[in-house]
């Protein structure tokens, strides 16, 4: 893990050697803000997920929609 710190007038990540390492970040990394709200197209896209299940039953969707077990393939 790694936080923000001062330096100088500035703030920056200090980032340990071994973390470095096995995320192989030798050459670098770039760290950009997120210019979207994750919120922004949601309903749009859950309009979207209930016109192409709409023969299903809405408990059925919701629970689609909350499943996470896709995450478990990924190494957080």
């Amino acid at each position: 893990m790694t936080t923000l710190t001062k330096i100088d007038n500035f703030q920056g990540i200090r980032i340990s050697k071994p973390l470095i390492e096995q995320a192989h970040l030798e050459n670098g990394l770039l760290i950009k803000p997120i210019l979207t709200s994750r919120r922004e197209n949601w309903k749009s896209n859950i309009e979207k997920v209930l016109l192409q299940n709409k023969d299903i039953e809405d408990e059925a969707i919701i629970n689609n929609l909350l499943n996470d077990s896709d995450l478990e393939d990924y190494q957080w």
